[in-house]
């Protein structure tokens, strides 16, 4: 038998619920599942690190992951 959930009431700034909002749109899942998600790992202790944290918001990057691997990238380094 699933947990009946309880109705919770609290408030946002208008910018913390657009963000939530277009969170929940770009994951496609509704804003309570996210919500309760964000909740249940803060009262777990879970902890992501930045670079996870910004991964979601930031788009993908296109290109060499390390331009020191290519040797034309390289030409004229140092003089």
């Amino acid at each position: 038998m699933a947990n009946p959930m309880r109705t919770v009431s609290f408030k946002l700034s208008e910018r913390l619920d657009d963000a939530v909002s277009d969170l929940a749109r770009r994951r496609k899942s509704g804003r309570s599942a996210l919500v309760r998600e964000a909740l249940e790992a803060l009262v777990k202790g879970k902890r992501r690190s930045v670079t996870a944290a910004v991964d979601e918001l930031v788009a993908p990057v296109v290109g060499p992951a390390d331009l020191s691997t290519n040797p034309k990238h390289m030409v004229g380094y140092g003089r």
